[in-house]
């Protein structure tokens, strides 16, 4: 692929040039009624071609590309700058560091090797809940991409990620009681299966007792798969520029942006860091279009830890080289992880253990959309495991709901963190898995409504 990027970068005859290739590799296996359905592996690449002349952005992505049909992506990337007007955010390239240890070498992918330690533990998973009359199901995937980005500006980078997911989904033989967890890794060695199983049946049998409960306002436990799915949105409502524009929950009422104000409690700290352990991502930008978040003649811009929340105050928003030199401040590149930092709290079990009055423990939360933009509310249902713990342990299952929440308003009303995990969002575990965050202890949590989703 390297030789495609600079073949590529060759052929241009833009006034300036950014190529970004890819390869991945992803192996998955999925399961239902205790056996293995299907498995798979899957490759692919891809070439994406940004032109600039005069100030005008033209961007060609294709999949597989060839040495044969490279001059013509190249062309029809210059042909796409007609016509468009001047880029806003036209800047000069960042100069180049020369070419990095590694550009050359091939990608290496352990395919489904990766599922060596996990198929056989999940064998004896099928057998033991045929013994206890459980059903699962669930899906495993493993994926390794590699990202080459070469400009005219003499800019080498490369980055190779790794993650992988695992979503397991336990069921009463008569489907009347359902729950699920899932974990991110990139390696499944650290996947212990047994545990993930007792996890499981544990919770079928919190749900033999059931309650039903009006809508209100909760005390919650909030599972860190849920509280994930609702910083993703807090997270992508972070650009300065739409801040500063009035446009968003972080806009400052008479203009600006609240960067030094305390919008949640004040154990809220949270960060990104695209070296953190275990959900490393790619440490530069690399993005073939602009917006609020990301702008492509920052292509290569180094990225670092920045501080987002500290002691409950916002400390940061998202920004573009571009708009920080038009509003005096620092560029604040977008960073591809999130971590709620949380080093000493406790697990969830001594949550439910310290919980003394009716408090509903949320497992996961799905169907999310935002309502309004301006205070970031948000309404989304329950899923797979609403529980009623009381006098430090769970009573019985509990209906469905339909939330009506702001992430900004939970962080508010936090009253205790756990302790920080790696966890998957199931919402948006798809495309936003590298995230770091604690159980949350949440008063007044507006479950708006009985939902009959089950």
């Amino acid at each position: 692929m390297h030789e495609l990027v600079e073949r590529a970068l060759a052929l241009s005859e833009a006034d300036d040039c950014i190529v970004i290739g890819s390869e991945s590799t992803t192996a998955n296996v999925r399961w239902a009624n205790n056996t293995s359905t299907t498995n798979g592996l899957s490759t692919g690449t891809g070439l994406q071609v940004v032109s600039v002349l005069g100030g005008r952005v033209g961007s060609v992505g294709v999949s597989n590309p060839t040495a044969e049909n490279l001059e013509s992506i190249v062309r029809r990337s210059e042909a796409a700058c007609e016509g468009r007007p001047e880029a806003e955010d036209a800047m000069a390239l960042p100069a180049g560091e020369g070419t990095p240890p590694g550009w050359a070498a091939p990608m290496v992918a352990p395919g489904v090797a990766a599922f060596s330690k996990l198929a056989p533990a999940l064998g004896e998973a099928f057998r033991r809940a045929a013994i206890d009359e459980v059903l699962l199901f669930g899906y495993a995937e493993h994926d390794t991409s590699t990202t080459w980005l070469a400009t005219s500006a003499g800019m080498r980078r490369r980055h190779t990620h790794v993650d992988g997911r695992i979503e397991v989904n336990a069921k009463s033989p008569d489907f009347s009681r359902s729950t699920w967890t899932g974990r991110t890794s990139g390696s499944f060695d650290d996947i212990d299966v047994p545990a993930l199983y007792d996890h499981l049946v544990e919770r079928l049998g919190w749900a033999a007792t059931t309650v039903e409960m009006p809508a209100g306002h909760y005390d919650v436990l909030l599972e860190p798969s849920a509280v994930a799915d609702m910083l993703y949105y807090l997270y992508v409502s972070t650009a300065a520029r739409e801040a500063d524009e009035g446009r968003t929950v972080f806009s400052r009422p008479g203009g600006g942006n609240r960067i030094g104000e305390r919008l949640y409690a004040p154990s809220v700290n949270l960060y990104s860091d695209p070296t953190e352990p275990g959900i490393e991502v790619t440490p530069f930008v690399v993005t073939s279009s602009s917006g609020s978040f990301s702008s492509v003649f920052d292509n290569g811009l180094p990225v670092g830890r920045t501080q987002w929340v500290r002691d409950g105050v916002v400390e940061a928003l998202v920004s573009t080289r571009h708009w920080a030199a038009a509003s005096g401040t620092e560029p604040r590149p977008h960073v591809g992880n999130l971590v709620l930092d949380s080093p000493s709290g406790p697990d969830l079990a001594g949550m439910i253990a310290a919980t003394t009055r009716p408090t509903l423990l949320i497992t996961c939360f799905w169907y999310i959309r935002d309502v309004d933009e301006q205070t970031l509310l948000l309404t989304g249902l329950t899923r797979d495991g609403v529980y009623l713990v009381e006098d430090g342990r769970v009573k019985a299952a509990v209906n469905n709901f339909r939330f009506n929440m702001s992430p900004v308003d939970l962080l508010a009303q936090v009253v205790e963190m756990g302790a920080t995990v790696p966890t998957l969002p199931r919402e948006f575990g798809d495309w936003f898995r590298n995230t770091k965050v604690p159980p949350l202890r949440v008063e007044r949590f507006n479950m708006s409504s009985v939902s009959k989703a089950t």
